[in-house]
């Protein structure tokens, strides 16, 4: 068993601030050294248009930009190079796993994916200048794995596939500029069909009147379905599914065959995150193990959160922190079955 952290970061003012603040976190960090040495291996496949990625935030989420001259400035690096690495426009997204269950009053999702990709870092931000707080798990330093906006609108992704790729924003990105911007489910769809996307995933939200939705989105088309369970499949443009689908009907049949596990919230997330109940997944060097159990609850504006399997949650009162409360807590501890390395803990080897 490997012991992990996540490290909770909790900032208040405008979104250049924030972007400075997080520079000034990562300029000496393992996560920028792992992510350095990724794109000096693996190079991108095309160059960054600077240009192009400034007019798309700015159409969609113009002080997510200041973020990115803030990071920039910290850094004193070129702005490519802060889109490379932190942009979420026009780079792929690796495949991964993941599994949702809905109720009028709660969100549970397990985030799964490859250990070199955890950046272990819990955020809270309160924009000053425009926008929506956040509180959720960050992707690539600016994006959102999932997470729960001031308004409850909560929201968490699940991969489908990356064949045909769109000019257009990753789901990390897309999280984020969603919560941001958005208040309602309604509002969310109104986005998701709008916003260009670079790949095809599965969009579940829920917000603080208990309406959910589940939007299937790819370049090609976004549609919305209504259905309380999500794993890493289409159910409408099934032609966008992947040819091998076993583990996802199996997480998707474990929840559904189990709805007596379902009946409340702290009951789903241990039907997620207990390791013997068939939706927890070890799957972590095929980019499908389950590294953390999100719950949030958009009414009471609470959160639940979990670094590893078989473990109890921890719980964030986002209503306290958005009226001014600190969280006392400087990170969140758990345990992984994997010897993999993780992009904040290990220098990793590609």
């Amino acid at each position: 068993m490997k012991k992990i952290h996540s490290d909770i970061i909790q900032f208040r003012g405008d979104h250049f601030q924030f972007g400075f603040m997080q520079g000034k976190l990562l300029k000496d960090s393992m996560i920028l050294e792992n992510r350095t040495k990724e794109w000096g291996l693996k190079r991108a496949r095309f160059l960054i248009d600077a240009a192009e990625a400034e007019a798309m935030f700015k159409k969609f989420a113009p002080s997510i930009w200041d973020e990115f001259r803030g990071l920039q400035a910290a850094l004193g690096v070129p702005m490519e190079e802060v889109l490379r690495d932190f942009g979420g426009y026009r780079i792929d997204a690796l495949p991964s796993g993941c599994s949702i269950k809905t109720a009028d009053d709660f969100l549970v999702r397990n985030y799964d994916f490859h250990p070199q990709t955890y950046e272990g870092r819990y955020m809270l931000y309160q924009p000053t200048d425009g926008g929506y707080a956040i509180i959720g798990p960050s992707s690539r330093i600016t994006g959102r794995m999932d997470g729960m906006n001031e308004k409850g609108l909560a929201l968490g992704y699940n991969f489908i596939h990356r064949k045909k790729p769109g000019d257009g924003f990753v789901c990390y990105m897309i999280s984020r500029i969603v919560l941001e911007t958005c208040a309602t489910v309604d509002a969310a769809i109104k986005v998701l069909k709008e916003i260009p996307h670079r790949g095809s995933f599965s969009y579940v939200v829920l917000d603080a009147s208990g309406k959910r939705s589940i939007i299937e989105a790819s370049p090609r088309s976004v549609e919305v379905r209504n259905a309380d369970s999500c794993t890493n499949h289409f159910e409408i443009h099934k032609q966008e599914n992947r040819n091998y689908l076993k583990d996802s009907y199996a997480r998707l049949a474990a929840i559904e065959e189990q709805k007596d596990q379902t009946a409340n919230a702290y009951k789903t997330f241990k039907l997620f995150n207990d390791a013997d109940k068939g939706v927890f997944s070890k799957l972590y060097k095929s980019w499908a193990g389950t590294i953390h159990t999100s719950a949030y609850f958009p009414k009471e504006k609470k959160v639940w959160f979990a670094l590893g399997g078989d473990q109890e949650p921890v719980e964030f009162d986002f209503n306290s922190w958005l009226a001014g409360e600190a969280i006392a807590k400087g990170q969140i501890t758990g345990e992984i079955d994997t010897e993999i390395g993780f992009a904040h803990m290990d220098k990793i080897r590609l």
